[in-house]
């Protein structure tokens, strides 16, 4: 059975999708906002999904409320592919009292506004299939327990709501990888935590030992060798060494400069240079925010306040600029801002 797992972008989204990977191991995994992200991510993943056609395929989506007509649009999709010879189990676990229109017309749009949706998931996982053994249920369960007391606000269980008032922050504040160029690593990372956080759930004062202990967490993660640095520096070559590692899919050209193209990044001062710096057979960096408003940086060999200049009518020094694209579509897919700015590039 292969998964496709689309979750929220917050603490329970994440506990939702540390389950199923506790289980499958192995899927493909998706976090979205509400609004215009629910439907784009359903629509790639319909999308990807025409690719597995021999293949049993359960499609989860986790603490996420489809509108009548996204549930009406996306049970008519997998209908349509079931019809056509694809082997689609879809499933909706939700907890969102603005769903129960859609849950009192599909059979697969489960909703439970007395639990949150990691809770859903972990239960449905132990009666769908019998999931998890002693070991794992000994730290998952508590794990479950804390997430549900903040997440559905039940303050009187003050143990579990208090651990979970530091897991909300956790997660929300692990901002250290980029969530759009890098969404697996963003989603490893967050889980990872969550996951490491198991070890002071049962201790005294496990709350306060968990939030002393997220600083270390966090940079043990980031570390790519032995040797300590600050969070930041530790960031900054993290994130240097995962640009690099795709590179290739990054690049646009200008003029014949190699250039990396980024999607919300933002603040790229710093690792802007220092990418420069360690790959020089690339003479720019651009970066673009949901908005339009981006960002350019050279080493000298390019001048960017004119590039700027000639793209969007921006401005600033040689080696640092800035400009807005006033007709940039926002998106979720890093393809379409290439394609944007690629373009835009050769016409100058």
């Amino acid at each position: 059975m292969t998964l496709f797992h689309i979750s929220h972008t917050d603490l329970d989204g994440y506990g939702c999708q540390l389950i199923t990977k506790e289980f499958f191991k192995k899927g493909f995994y998706y976090n979205a906002n509400y609004g215009n992200e629910v439907k784009l991510t359903i629509k790639k993943v319909l999308s990807q999904i025409e690719d597995f056609k021999e293949e049993e395929i359960f499609f989860l989506i986790s603490d996420l409320n489809l509108t009548p007509q996204e549930s009406k649009d996306l049970d008519k999709s997998i209908n349509e592919l079931n019809d056509n010879g694809f082997n689609i189990k879809l499933q909706i676990l939700d907890h969102h009292a603005s769903g129960q229109k859609s849950a009192d017309i599909y059979h697969w749009y489960y909703l439970d506004i007395s639990r949150c949706a990691t809770k859903i998931v972990y239960d449905y996982m132990c009666e769908e299939y019998s999931a998890f053994n002693c070991d794992e249920r000994a730290w998952l369960s508590p794990l479950v327990d804390a997430i549900n007391a903040v997440d559905i606000w039940l303050d009187n269980e003050v143990k579990n709501f208090e651990f979970g008032k530091v897991l909300l922050m956790m997660v929300s504040k692990a901002r250290e990888v980029n969530n759009i160029l890098f969404s697996d690593l963003n989603r490893e990372y967050r889980i990872h935590l969550l996951k490491e956080s198991c070890k002071y759930i049962e201790q005294r004062d496990g709350n306060i030992l968990l939030d002393n202990s997220l600083h270390e967490m966090k940079k043990e993660f980031l570390k790519l060798d032995k040797k300590d640095d600050t969070l930041d520096n530790l960031s900054a070559k993290f994130l240097v060494k995962s640009l690099a590692d795709i590179k290739d899919e990054l690049t646009v050209t200008y003029k014949g400069h190699k250039g990396l193209l980024t999607y919300c990044l933002g603040s790229i001062s710093i690792p802007a240079n220092a990418f420069l710096k360690a790959n020089t057979d690339f003479d720019f960096f651009i970066d673009v925010g949901r908005k339009g408003n981006s960002s350019f940086r050279a080493d000298g060999k390019v001048d960017v306040a004119l590039m700027a200049e000639k793209l969007a009518r921006g401005g600033g020094h040689v080696n640092a600029s800035g400009a807005k694209f006033n007709d940039f579509k926002e998106t979720i897919n890093y393809s379409d801002v290439k394609t944007y700015v690629q373009g835009k590039l050769d016409k100058i």
